[in-house]
């Protein structure tokens, strides 16, 4: 859904959802007014209505179907009288009941999200101190003492393979986190139950994640649950084993889900200072796991200025394969435009979104954020999107923010040459080839590790 507009005011309103197969219908707007009846759908019915006096741009079944209970109102208030002959630049978004109360799905779809192993642990972790909302969260590990530090609630952390690990791990052996994973499969299947759409999460490279992951993630996608994994892959500071195991796992992983999203660690390199110290570029790998599981959720749980059905999420997301993430956060006067570059162009985008055929992308800003700067953004992206492509945009109000607004987008049904995953694979040999062969030349002069040069994957580009 794309709201158009110019300087003068709101112009259009483009909406390119689609549920069951049938598209929504356009009605174009004016300059005062406008009104959108979004079909059916399993959340909720969705309308847009801008009036003038008792003036309606909606047709009298709009009318109708609009005064039924089941329809969630979404309007834009201008804080002059409703007569105003323009939409002025600015306009606050506002949303609200038919009736002025919150409005209440009993058919929202149901979200798990599954952290596997130490690193997808931590990134739930960090998931439920953002107090996200209409998300079930679960950790599953080996490790009994790791798991007694989450703040995870009792009943909702797994620990599998009790008889063949006994609670201390898996090692760093995917097999062990495999064969741990088979053990407890009733377990599993029992915790995943009742959802409509799980998010398997994992720091590929070690035992745990590496090898229980694709065993929960398949699971889940036979109970027929619409299965994402968003996993990272290991910096290139912990080794060559790790790295080799991170992509063995991810061939695994990558039969059991509906999506993939790989984020190479050593991008995330590339945004960070220099003098970065390790744990914090541990901890930015988890909060891209959280904003990458936060940016679908949220458009389809949290109550917000245009929300996304559950529907239109599968059927772009649903056997997708390998996709992309790219995050853009902005401040100040064109901070919606800004964010949207940023996404676009961020570092763990391998392929340019244009080449994508399915898109889903979120909006999230304070109550200070205008129609006219979610325009904006949704601007920035369509121009650059295949016209054909498949999109899904969403739009959130977090009170939390201020003068700030973020964006996250998943670029899905790339072809099998632009495959992201066998790219970040590439990326990773390219920078193990590279220090190995840094290291052979070092030791061939006699030199030491104290002159060897700080490899380029290290280097913040732009230094601070």
């Amino acid at each position: 859904m794309a709201l158009l507009g110019s300087r003068s005011g709101l112009v259009g309103l483009r909406v390119s959802s689609r549920v069951g197969g049938e598209s929504s219908r356009i009605v174009p707007a004016t300059r005062d007014r406008f009104c959108v009846h979004l079909r059916p759908s399993t959340r909720a019915h969705r309308r847009l209505d801008r009036t003038v006096g008792n003036e309606s741009l909606c047709t009298p079944r709009e009318r109708d179907l609009a005064a039924e209970p089941k329809f969630l109102h979404t309007g834009w208030e201008s804080s002059s009288s409703s007569s105003s002959s323009s939409c002025e630049t600015g306009i606050p978004v506002t949303a609200f009941g038919g009736n002025g109360d919150e409005y209440e799905s009993s058919n929202e779809a149901k979200i798990k999200v599954i952290g596997v192993g130490g690193g997808g642990s931590n990134a739930v972790n960090r998931m439920l101190e953002s107090e996200m909302q209409g998300v079930e969260f679960w950790i599953v590990n080996t490790d009994a003492q790791a798991m007694a530090l989450s703040p995870v609630p009792a009943q909702n952390r797994l620990q599998i393979g009790q008889k063949l690990t006994r609670g201390l791990g898996a090692g760093g052996n995917p097999e062990i986190g495999c064969s741990a994973a088979e053990e407890s499969k009733a377990m599993v299947e029992e915790a995943l139950r009742g959802a409509d759409m799980v998010f398997v999460t994992a720091g590929m490279g070690g035992g745990t994640g590496s090898g229980a992951a694709p065993i929960i993630a398949g699971v889940a996608k036979q109970l027929g649950i619409l299965t994402v994994g968003i996993v990272t892959t290991p910096f290139a500071f912990e080794g060559r084993r790790r790295s080799v195991q991170a992509h063995e796992g991810i061939a695994a992983l990558k039969n059991n889900v509906d999506t993939l999203i790989t984020i190479p660690n050593n991008k995330l390199l590339t945004a960070v200072a220099q003098s970065t110290p390790v744990t914090e570029a541990f901890n930015l790998a988890d909060d891209i796991l959280r904003q990458g599981v936060r940016g679908i959720s949220d458009i389809i749980t949290v109550p917000g200025l245009v929300n996304v059905d559950f529907a239109d999420v599968r059927a772009i997301m649903a056997n997708a394969g390998s996709s992309l993430m790219g995050i853009g956060t902005a401040t100040g006067k064109s901070k919606a435009r800004e964010a949207a570059l940023s996404a676009i162009q961020s570092p763990l985008l391998d392929v340019g979104i244009e080449r994508a055929t399915g898109i889903v992308w979120n909006i999230t800003g304070g109550s200070d954020m205008t129609l006219f700067e979610v325009n904006a953004a949704a601007e920035v992206i369509y121009d650059l999107v295949d016209p054909n492509a498949n999109l899904i945009f969403g739009a959130v109000v977090d009170e939390a923010l201020h003068d700030q607004i973020s964006i996250t987008l998943i670029a899905t049904g790339f072809s099998s040459q632009d495959d992201p995953d066998a790219r970040s694979m590439q990326y990773a040999s390219r920078v193990l080839e590279g220090q190995a062969g840094r290291s052979s030349m070092a030791s061939s002069r006699g030199g030491n590790s104290s002159t060897i040069n700080i490899p380029n994957f290290l280097r913040k580009r732009g230094q601070r």
